[in-house]
């Protein structure tokens, strides 16, 4: 269908991953850092040259715009969704973009640091591309494909619309989002201005995937009071907790119950951080299933392991705190089957077969299902994310930015 359409996806996508928009998680701000409103602003402006109109970017870094209708039809109003910063795993900054063209097949060492070697081996989907173009980093830092190659997707997708008028659809909403990877995505989105009655996420992996399964997660807290004294007087009177608090990650399964020891549909439990001094300390866990009742089931074992540890020591004690981060998502989208079903007829529509597969994760579009905008995940094409062997294939990009065409047009058919 966009076959003879010059497609703006890898150039778009090529500047985008050189402005740096790491991410905070220890920052309290919103957005957690000022640098994502660098590409927000940009993203901004350039809507506002394809003729969006009212496309802005907010004081907490979201970007808002509207690509109006230009059917007769009585349309729900869909939304297309990307994140702009970059996870704190690995470095965002001064991100060297490399064009692989007509890649083949062989190992990439990548040049900025020579221990990097993308290969076949491992990672399999390369064979996918021979033949066809690629985008790595330079070895020094992540690419930044998750997610500004959702970025990049939805702004050629604008482009298109606005250039090719002929495309019936209704009226779509544009949201780009801060602070996804550190769980704030959502802390300062206003849907009562974006106006959108149904979503889709685009920060999925290989073509064809279509995510409408995340795990429930919640965020979990041990902190232990231990027993103060001078370092120099503190005989049978200190109790360390830090000491404490490795015993009770010393305590934790062997072959199970982490991240490290599970796959598919089994959940888990991950210790992400300590923190403290020998008076009081505590460790940030986050727990994960696909089955939100589960969640509980493995923050009561968490706590008991902490228990049977801290019962041990005389006057020592500790407080176990939960916080909710986000819910599976298919239990709202299940009651909005259209949602999925539309996007599924959009791929076949593309040529593309379904993988449907849950997130061992979550989007944006959990919490958004949630707060009364149903959202699955569309693939973009990144591989290796979060890493700095981060790649992904152009040809990927294309076919995501005319699954969104056709999307828009399966809306419009389906409509009265």
């Amino acid at each position: 269908m966009l076959e003879n359409y010059q497609h703006s996806v890898t150039e778009r996508f090529l500047q985008y991953v050189q402005i740096d928009t790491q991410s905070n998680p220890q920052s309290e701000t919103h957005p957690t850092t000022v640098k994502q409103k660098d590409l927000s602003n940009l993203l901004a402006q350039q809507l506002q040259v394809l003729g969006l109109k009212d496309a802005a970017a907010d004081e907490f870094g979201y970007v808002y715009a509207t690509i109006p209708s230009n059917s007769n039809k009585k349309i729900p109003v869909i939304c297309f969704c990307s994140h702009v910063d970059t996870a704190p795993d690995c470095s965002g900054t001064n991100v060297k973009p490399i064009v692989h063209k007509n890649y083949s097949g062989n190992d990439i060492v990548l040049p900025d640091d020579t221990t990097q070697i993308l290969s076949v081996k491992d990672y399999p989907y390369l064979k996918e591309h021979i033949g066809n173009t690629i985008i790595t980093a330079s070895g020094n830092t992540l690419l930044g494909a998750d997610d500004k190659a959702g970025v990049a997707i939805i702004m050629d997708m604008v482009q298109y619309m606005t250039t090719h008028p002929e495309i019936k659809h209704g009226t779509i909403k544009i949201l780009f989002t801060p602070d996804e990877e550190v769980g704030q995505g959502t802390a300062k989105v206003d849907l009562q201005k974006l106006g959108a009655d149904f979503g889709y996420t685009l920060d999925g992996g290989e073509l064809g995937t279509l995510e409408d399964e995340t795990f429930s997660a919640d965020a979990a807290t041990i902190t232990v009071n231990g027993i103060i004294a001078h370092p120099g007087y503190a005989k049978n009177k200190l109790v360390n907790a830090l000491k404490i608090v490795g015993e009770i990650l010393a305590a934790l399964p062997k072959n199970e119950f982490s991240p490290e020891t599970t796959e598919e549909r089994e959940g888990f439990v991950h210790p992400v951080s300590i923190e403290g001094i020998a008076e009081k300390a505590s460790i940030h866990f986050i727990v994960r299933d696909f089955v939100t009742a589960n969640l509980a089931k493995h923050e009561a074992r968490l706590q008991q392991i902490a228990e049977n540890i801290v019962s041990t020591y005389q006057g020592v004690t500790m407080q176990f705190d939960v916080h909710e981060q986000y819910r599976n998502m298919k239990e709202v989208l299940d009651k909005n089957p259209q949602v999925v079903a539309y996007a599924e007829e959009a791929y076949k529509r593309s040529g593309i077969s379904v993988v449907n597969e849950p997130i061992r994760g979550g989007t944006d579009g959990s919490r958004l299902s949630f707060m009364g905008l149903p959202s699955p995940n569309i693939f973009t094409g990144m591989q290796a994310i979060h890493s700095k062997k981060e790649w992904i294939g152009v040809k990927d990009m294309e076919k995501a930015v005319e699954v969104l065409v056709h999307l828009a047009q399966v809306w419009e058919e389906k409509s009265k």
